[in-house]
């Protein structure tokens, strides 16, 4: 027997080589405001770009203010605020400034995030990866809620990855406080951005708020900054040169599109809390070595209400309390 799940592709038209502009093509963004993190960097600086080049207005939450680029920065379709994802005092600043404006908000990306980084305490001694790929937006998320839900509902696109295949919630030592495993604790963290999108879209669709998942597919970007090139050139990816050797690899802009066409197209409504991957609602995976498609423990209802209720007692925020 197939048990009924909502990861059934819709036939998009739109596939792995797909553009952010080609998703957007058609799509007036006037009038609309999108907050994105990680905004300036690697495939956040071409989502900014698609999204102002259609019209939207976007605020852009970064931690490194200075790094962004020079086209975002002079541009007045761009805001640029500090965030530290993996400060919750810093969370709240940025998310008390933006609600004292008044203003909504009609889509949020959620994309900023750390990779494969060395073991790294943050907060009350968080695993880094968890705390900011994770902890920091469901914080984010909750604490924006009154802007989410201000003009009639909003769309929220949490960035995860295939490498969520690597690790389900680990419950009995989520923090990796025996025995820290940098890949592990990643795909951990990306577990976790999916089942929050799954809680986020149950709890938020009465409101008019619906939540994705998307796996932006592999992307050479600043994500890599703390693999050494020997790491990189052992695992396949670049030659001694750098230059990439996996034809699936996707350039910026196409690794941008899956986000974007999460939080714009149109064949996306009435819909919420699925994962996404190539522009396309992914299936189930079926088993074997293919990372395509979703575990089905990312997707689980059970889980994503687990991991929200520990989400909330960690951080002390819940929107729906």
């Amino acid at each position: 027997m197939t048990t009924a799940t909502p990861q059934q592709p819709l036939g998009s038209g739109f596939g792995a080589r797909s553009t952010a502009t080609e998703v957007l093509a058609g799509i007036d963004l006037s009038g609309r405001l999108a907050v994105v993190t990680g905004g300036y960097s690697g495939i956040g600086v071409e989502t900014t770009r698609a999204l102002t080049a259609a019209g939207a207005h976007v605020v852009v939450p970064a931690r490194r203010p200075e790094a962004v680029p020079e086209d975002l920065a002079k541009s007045d379709r761009v805001e640029v605020h500090r965030l530290d994802l993996a400060d919750l005092g810093s969370v709240r600043a940025f998310a008390e400034e933006f609600l004292a404006i008044g203003r909504g908000i009609d889509v949020l990306i959620n994309g900023a995030g750390v990779m494969a980084c060395p073991e790294t305490r943050v907060g009350p001694g968080w695993e880094a990866q968890f705390a900011t790929n994770h902890l920091g937006h469901y914080a984010l998320t909750n604490l924006l809620w009154p802007a989410l839900v201000a003009d009639g509902g909003a769309r929220v696109v949490a960035v995860s990855s295939s490498a969520h295949r690597l690790s389900p919630i680990r419950w009995d030592d989520v923090m990796f406080e025996t025995g820290y495993d940098k890949w592990l604790a990643y795909g951990q963290s990306k577990t976790a951005d999916v089942l929050f999108a799954v809680e986020l879209d149950a709890r938020g669709r009465e409101h008019g708020v619906r939540a994705f998942a998307v796996h932006p597919g592999g992307i050479l970007t600043p994500l890599q900054r703390h693999l050494p090139k020997e790491e990189m050139v052992a695992m396949g990816w670049i030659d001694e040169d750098g230059n990439t050797l996996v034809p699936a690899f996707k350039s910026p802009e196409q690794g941008a599109a899956t986000q974007v066409w999460a939080a714009t197209s149109p064949q996306l409504e009435g819909k919420g809390g699925v994962y996404l991957e190539d522009c396309e609602v992914a299936p189930l995976w079926q088993g074997g070595e293919a990372p395509a498609g979703v575990r089905a423990y990312a997707v689980d209802a059970a889980e994503a209400s687990r991991l929200w209720a520990l989400s909330a007692q960690l951080t002390g925020i819940d929107a729906f309390e």
